[in-house]
């Protein structure tokens, strides 16, 4: 009987949490400055985060600097407690590391908990230009080559290897223009100053519907909903060159199961609610929302890729 009193007690401690969760503020720490993407999916999940933990506290800091990965230290290095979270785009967990010394490993310091939103890329000229098509821009490349300019955010953005891989994938080459960010890129395009660039859809679309800028390829698998008359990649014959920016959320590596179990739950609640849904995929966000382990695969596919491409390309931060 006391031996079975001693079992029952155990088995009952064993079942409640170490402790109670959250019991402070959660803090979503983005590697970017306010304003920006990374941002945005930030603050939309930080709106209903503490809702549906029970009335939590959730604040948003902006940690930004060296490429993201400043603040991807300072999450890798918090306790893995439940109340750091990691907001962040592709490039802190799968290309900084390959162009820039940090002090956390990205597949190993990081616990991934889903991937929220990816958006693809979009070739996009002045409404001015000579090019009114893929095809046209295949074919001056090859004509040409070196010689058309490509602007990106910067040695290593998403938008500098889409290029990159554009132009290892058709066998041309262009010009690489980086800035220091996508703001100069869009004033130096409209103004002419640059040819091209595989600018960001929700950057872009703006200037597209505005007419002055001019959409010619996609890097999505099929067309978006957003531009349904632009064709993708592939379909231009451009094979294996699809690239998607994403957004997810990542943990300090050892998070509790039971923590990150309920912060997955959350997000996926906050981001399917009709009026947030909505918002997004406006936007040109497709709505992820993976499972942790699929988080982790697709990481480490990534991390493989552009480690790849950076490698034989030579590619080199600013």
């Amino acid at each position: 009987m006391k031996k079975s009193l001693i079992t029952l007690l155990v088995a009952a401690a064993t079942s409640l949490p170490a402790f109670a969760w959250p019991d402070k503020p959660i803090t979503l720490v983005v590697p970017f400055p306010p304003g920006g993407s990374t941002d945005l999916i930030a603050r939309q999940i930080s709106a209903k985060l503490g809702e549906k933990l029970g009335g939590a506290t959730v604040v948003v800091e902006n940690k930004a600097g060296a490429t993201g990965t400043i603040g991807a230290t300072f999450v890798a290095r918090a306790p893995a407690d439940g109340h750091t979270l990691f907001v962040s785009s592709l490039g802190p967990f799968v290309i900084a590391p390959h162009l820039i010394k940090v002090s956390y490993d990205a597949l190993k310091d990081l616990d991934p908990i889903t991937v929220v939103v990816q958006a693809p890329n979009v070739l996009v000229v002045p409404a001015a230009s000579a090019h009114k098509s893929l095809a046209d821009v295949i074919a001056y490349q090859k004509a040409n080559p070196g010689k058309m300019t490509f602007a990106s955010s910067g040695n290593g953005s998403s938008d500098h290897l889409t290029a990159e891989l554009f132009w290892q994938q058709t066998n041309t080459s262009g010009v690489h223009v980086p800035y220091k960010g996508g703001g100069p890129v869009m004033s130096d395009l409209l103004g002419n100053q640059v040819e091209s660039s595989f600018m960001n859809i929700n950057t872009a679309m703006p200037q597209i519907k505005a007419g002055k800028l001019r959409a010619l390829t996609i890097t999505s698998a099929k067309r978006s909903p957003l531009l349904p008359d632009v064709p993708t990649l592939e379909e231009g014959g451009v094979k294996d060159a699809g690239v998607q920016s994403w957004q997810a959320v990542a943990a300090p590596k050892g998070l509790p199961a039971d923590i990150k179990k309920r912060v997955h739950e959350a997000i996926v609640s906050i981001i399917k609610e009709p009026a947030t849904a909505t918002k997004l995929t406006d936007l040109g966000f497709e709505i992820v929302l993976n499972t942790p382990e699929q988080f982790a695969a697709f990481q480490a596919s990534e991390y493989a890729r552009w480690q790849k491409l950076i490698t034989s390309r030579n590619i080199k931060a600013d």
